[in-house]
């Protein structure tokens, strides 16, 4: 598998087994198959003037209790990541690993010295003083949170600039760092709302930290770079009072119905905790390539984990999907056992 490759490219995917799009069971992508409910009537947007934020800003603010100083937003999750890197412009980056793959390619990029601290070895007393420390929690590609406050002491302690991506946080009822926004100022907080609000295409990345922090990043950003389609979809999906409920609820039963089927089977050597939307699992007696050619016989996708670092091709991660999808998946494992 290629080196920065993502999960969710069903378009390469049908071609590769020859079937249409809309017949792939995509067990690979991350996104959460619950959608909000959207009240607006696309074709009634005023798109002839320049597109304004405020109420996206004030909608945002609200949903973090957080300033709206505080906030800067981007054309994705991974425009903000390339954007703070080449604004920071410091000398070593700390990656807690395996890791979300595009903080590594953007260190690359930018010629940091990368030091890769293993999470599922010891993680405490790793980070290089004055570095650039990236940390996701709830952690990719297994899901898992962590509870940071020790982590949060020893990064201040040594000075390290710290970016803890909270993309998957809203899949949980976990707390948020940004509390420590307000006691350190070298915290940025990174926040998707691709993920939860079932969105890909609407491209919309909050990135938090301190006004100055804000400010100074601000002034090196193109003034409109969220459309006024995607700002509209935001904030519609963030006035839906029960989406939240009804998507724990959905997910939560989707979540013990995909442990259920993969706890009994001889594929799997071992399910890694997971308190997000989706699932690492070690294969055993087959490798990745081999287990994804099954499940292309019944037009079924997952991912592939053998790119992350530490990982082998031993890892797959499913995601978390409709239960009648999960159930073709249990389907499909029990005809090749």
């Amino acid at each position: 598998m290629k080196e920065f490759s993502h999960g969710g490219d069903i378009y390469s995917f049908a071609k590769s087994i020859g079937c249409n799009i809309d017949e792939v069971i995509d067990l690979s992508s991350n996104i959460n198959f619950i959608k909000p409910y959207i009240d607006i009537d696309f074709n009634k947007l005023d798109i002839q003037a320049y597109p304004s934020y405020d109420n996206l800003y004030n909608a945002i603010s609200k949903k973090y209790n957080i300033d709206k100083d505080f906030i800067q937003l981007f054309n994705g999750g991974t425009t903000a990541i390339n954007s703070l890197f080449k604004h920071l412009d410091l000398k070593n980056c700390d990656i807690y690993s395996p890791a979300y793959l595009e903080y590594k390619r953007c260190a690359k990029i930018f010629k940091y010295n990368i030091k890769l601290i293993n999470r599922f070895e010891n993680i405490t007393n790793q980070a290089t003083p004055n570095s650039f420390v990236i940390f996701v929690n709830p952690s990719t590609p297994d899901g898992l949170y962590y509870n940071i406050d020790e982590l949060m002491n020893e990064w201040i302690d040594k000075n390290c600039t710290i970016l803890i991506d909270e993309s998957f946080l809203d899949f949980t009822d976990y707390k948020s760092a940004i509390p420590y926004l307000y006691k350190y100022d070298k915290l940025y907080i990174l926040k998707s709302m691709t993920k939860i609000y079932s969105s890909a295409g609407i491209r919309i990345g909050t990135l938090l930290s301190q006004a100055d922090n804000i400010k100074a990043i601000k002034e090196k950003e193109s003034i409109w770079n969220i459309s006024e389609f995607d700002s509209n979809y935001i904030q519609s999906a963030l006035r839906d009072k029960d989406f939240k409920n009804i998507s724990d609820l959905e997910n939560r039963k989707a979540k013990d119905y995909l442990l259920n089927i993969l706890a009994i089977s001889d594929y799997i050597e071992k399910i890694y905790p997971s308190d997000a939307n989706f699932i690492l699992v070690k294969l055993k007696n087959i490798n990745a390539v081999d287990f994804q050619k099954i499940l292309s016989l019944y037009k079924i996708m997952v991912r592939d984990c053998s790119n992350f670092d530490g990982l082998d091709d031993k890892f797959v991660r499913i995601a978390v999907k409709d239960i009648s999808l999960i159930s073709q998946l249990a389907s499909s494992l029990i005809v090749h056992l």
